[in-house]
């Protein structure tokens, strides 16, 4: 079955492509979710006005994570956490800590949005990654000092 992509899905493709996929995946799951719809001339017609208001949407956030991007990256993050030998902490920062820091000073953030691998277990300054977009990501530094 023919399909118009309603939303961006990771594996089948973005907004506005027409895709072929089993009738059954269609009927049962994607087109009861409000994902696709049938492709029909019609549906192409909508679905091509739907996209360039989306194509406007989509720029006015890019520029808004941009904006936030440059506002973020001026931003330098301390904390201070007890640690023992070897420069290693008792303890960690986490993104939770990060998002909390950056909440601080004035700053609306989902720590999902934290690209931190794992906890900082060691002294130092790390350049956390901070995903505000598909197409912006700002690093802010974090320096993590001894008690």
């Amino acid at each position: 079955m023919q399909v118009l992509l309603k939303n961006d899905i990771p594996s089948l493709g973005n907004f506005g492509d027409t895709v072929k996929v089993a009738n059954g995946y269609a009927r049962n799951y994607l087109i009861p979710k409000g994902l696709v719809v049938e492709a029909t001339k019609g549906n192409l017609k909508a679905l091509e006005q739907q996209k360039e208001a989306w194509d406007r949407k989509k720029e006015k956030v890019v520029n808004e994570a941009a904006t936030l991007k440059e506002k973020l990256e001026a931003l330098s993050l301390t904390f201070t956490r007890k640690a023992g030998e070897d420069e290693k902490l008792f303890g960690s920062v986490t993104s939770m800590d990060i998002a909390a820091a950056i909440e601080e000073r004035g700053f609306t953030l989902d720590r999902k949005k934290i690209s931190l691998d794992e906890p900082i277990k060691k002294l130092g300054e790390v350049t956390v990654p901070v995903k505000l977009h598909q197409e912006v990501v700002a690093d802010i530094k974090v320096s993590v000092v001894q008690e």
